[in-house]
């Protein structure tokens, strides 16, 4: 059976093997089906509206000529899973890693990625974030440019790719988180517009049109973006999901889309009997967003935290420039790391303007809040895609990996990879292709990178996409290993103290100095203290036990720590 969404068609057929049409009968809703003979697995097809070009279905499991090709008929049905086992992980207590499945290894494939497990289990993370994987233009992309939303990238291995993948994940005791793009598609290959009004009439985000959530029509497109997130939970197995930039939703309904997914997620975790995640990204500093329901908030899992990135990263490199303008000082470290947002109804110079509200630190607990020294926005979103040097690394690491929040952290950061993660595209279209590379470098300019006006990597070309593939010989090569050995261990201190994980941000308290530039934030018994000066400094802290040291020169004396410059200890007091 095909059927189509296309409520204002005067009629519609579906494309058989690019060849002969069949018409098509409209039902209620402005749904469109037809029984095809013969057509089943593999099957390739396409729907026409009004007598015109075919266009791929929009809810397509299967694109195996690219975004500009047919589709193919795909049973779900025909794999068979090995993750029988398997029950399901909770966030609370969990580390997760974000990879882009093109650049985590030299094959770029989900199989390959698959072949890395064994460092991922032995590094000690509870997830693996995966990076968009729906189609793109050409053979490389972030995936944010992403069409065919039901349907997976061939390059990566398609959808028995990505099925083999996940089974992998479980089967190492692994969860898979899948970030997917709701308030956008790329503009290459979207043919969304072809066959109803899945695009607000007069509202944009920064990426082009913002998709219909409120309008006319709105009930079946909003049915379209949650249909495609129970797809990967159910069909794909998916662990949970990360919900691109949710602040560009437009969406004036009483109750929000975001609201309304959560709730049918719910649901579906209910149904299978495993938890189900959903992780929302949003420039609002809103902790409404994780305030459960009944509490009058939307009822998500988590949300990602950049204050807290803001924050260690400005305070371990020094930059200032851009949004970096309001952090960098010791008391807005201390404040993220005991309340999850600086701006919490202060004034933000780089916006402007007052952002954000209060987290109300005895409702809303930590581990709701995703913190991460890198990720691929940090890193990718800088005019050289350059990483931190491995000295910021472990101290960043060391406070984020202590902190009461959900740990993240980008592929490779744990052995201070020297490959940089650069912003690529693969357009076909040579008027997207050219102007890529300006839009970029209007991106850089009033950023702090003016200099690199012009000389930025072009996206476009294939050199740059290559050269953000990770090394894996380095994980084993001097300079990386102890990094390395840094994160195993303190992941494994996390695991092994429950005083670290603990998530309770009535129970975190911070004490520091501006101008020596130490912190000393408490963590239940433990005390975990970072030296981010350039001088030694030394702490009226009697020590009974040194849990772990970035540095062998860390001592203790009667009652005083000493730490030598940019180190951090985590101890216990006597």
């Amino acid at each position: 059976m095909f059927e189509v969404w296309a409520p204002t068609a005067g009629r519609v057929e579906v494309e058989i093997d690019k060849a002969e049409r069949h018409e098509m009968v409209r039902g209620p809703g402005g749904w469109w089906t037809a029984e095809v003979p013969g057509a089943a697995h593999d099957t390739d097809y396409a729907f026409s509206v009004d007598g015109g070009e075919a266009f791929p279905d929009p809810r397509t499991r299967r694109q195996p000529y690219g975004v500009f090709g047919p589709s193919r008929v795909y049973d779900h049905d025909r794999y068979v899973w090995n993750d029988q086992d398997w029950r399901g992980r909770a966030l609370p207590g969990s580390v997760i890693y974000e990879l882009h499945v093109g650049t985590f290894t030299q094959e770029g494939t989900f199989d390959a990625a698959a072949g890395k497990l064994e460092h991922l289990v032995e590094l000690g993370v509870g997830f693996v974030e995966l990076m968009p994987v729906p189609p793109v233009p050409g053979r490389h992309n972030w995936g944010y440019d992403g069409v065919d939303l039901y349907a997976v990238h061939e390059e990566y291995g398609g959808p028995d790719g990505l099925k083999r993948f996940v089974d992998a994940c479980h089967r190492a005791g692994i969860g898979v988180l899948l970030d997917v793009v709701y308030n956008h598609l790329g503009p290459s290959g979207n043919f969304l517009a072809q066959f109803g009004p899945y695009f607000h009439d007069s509202a944009s985000s920064f990426w082009g049109q913002a998709v219909n959530l409120d309008g006319k029509e709105s009930d079946e497109v909003r049915r379209y973006f949650a249909g495609n997130a129970l797809q990967w939970l159910r069909d794909f197995h998916i662990d949970g999901l990360r919900l691109d930039a949710v602040h560009a939703f437009h969406d004036k309904r009483a109750v929000h889309f975001l609201e309304e997914l959560a709730v049918e997620v719910d649901t579906l975790s209910a149904a299978l009997g495993r938890p189900l995640t959903l992780i929302a990204e949003a420039d609002m500093n809103d902790p409404r967003l994780v305030t459960p329901r009944e509490a009058g908030g939307y009822g998500l899992a988590a949300a990602w935290d950049d204050d807290v990135h803001h924050a260690l990263h400005s305070a371990i490199s020094g930059e200032r420039h851009g949004y970096y303008g309001d952090f960098g000082s010791m008391s807005a470290l201390a404040k993220v790391l005991t309340r999850a947002y600086f701006h919490d109804g202060t004034f933000s110079t780089f916006r402007g303007r007052t952002h954000g509200r209060p987290v109300d630190r005895l409702r809303v607990p930590g581990h709701r809040f995703v913190a991460f020294v890198q990720n691929h926005d940090q890193i990718g979103n800088r005019a050289a895609g350059d990483r931190l040097p491995a000295e910021a690394l472990k101290l960043g690491a060391g406070l984020l990996l202590t902190s009461p929040f959900t740990p993240m952290l980008f592929m490779g950061e744990e052995w201070a990879a020297s490959t940089p993660f650069l912003f690529f595209t693969d357009h076909v279209e040579p008027h997207l292709a050219q102007g890529e590379g300006e839009r970029r470098e209007r991106e850089f300019v009033g950023f702090g990178y003016d200099d690199w006006a012009g000389t930025a990597p072009d996206p476009q070309d294939e050199v740059t996409f290559h050269r953000s593939k990770l090394d894996w010989t380095e994980p084993a090569a001097p300079g990386h290993r102890e990094v390395l050995d840094w994160y195993r261990a303190l992941i494994t201190l996390r695991k092994a103290h429950p005083d670290l994980a603990d998530p309770r941000l009535d129970r975190v308290s911070a004490e520091y100095s501006e101008d020596d530039r130490w912190i000393v934030v408490t963590r239940g018994s433990l005390r975990v203290a970072a030296n981010l000066g350039g001088a030694p400094v030394t702490l009226p802290i009697a020590v009974a036990e040194v849990l772990l040291a970035s540095d062998e020169k860390v001592t203790v004396h009667d009652a005083s720590l000493t730490l030598p410059p940019r180190s951090l200890a985590v101890v216990r007091p006597a």
